[in-house]
């Protein structure tokens, strides 16, 4: 009887191959289990006609905030572009550095205070 056990457990008894054999079978199966899930989640699809009036409808959103956008943009003009006049009537504008007066020299405005300048 010992011995009828002895030859169960030597050929139960696990060798490299077998090993990895298991272990890629393992493998597969939990990389299948996405796949399923996937598979399950998805929607049939919908009618072209119902999407292309979204899509119209869409556009003309979009069309409309950037209408909206550009009034936006018109309304609020970037302070530091803005050119004003000073007492003896030369052009300047307010530095984003330091808040002082830039002057237009040729192409470029430089400001007195802090040196700031680029070219227009």
């Amino acid at each position: 009887m010992s011995d009828d056990i002895l030859e169960t457990l030597e050929q139960k008894k696990m060798d490299r191959r077998s090993f990895l054999r298991g272990s890629a079978l393992t493998a597969a199966a939990f990389a299948a289990l996405p796949l399923a899930a996937r598979a399950q989640d998805q929607q049939p699809p919908a009618n072209k006609e119902k999407d292309k009036e979204k899509d119209k409808d869409e556009k003309q959103e979009q069309k409309a905030e950037k209408k909206e956008e550009k009034k936006d943009a018109d309304a609020e003009k970037d302070p530091f572009k803005e050119t004003k006049l000073d007492a003896d009537g030369r052009e300047y504008r307010m530095c984003p550095q330091c808040g002082y007066n830039m002057y237009k020299q040729d192409r470029t405005w430089t400001c007195e205070n802090c040196g700031y300048s680029y070219v227009e």
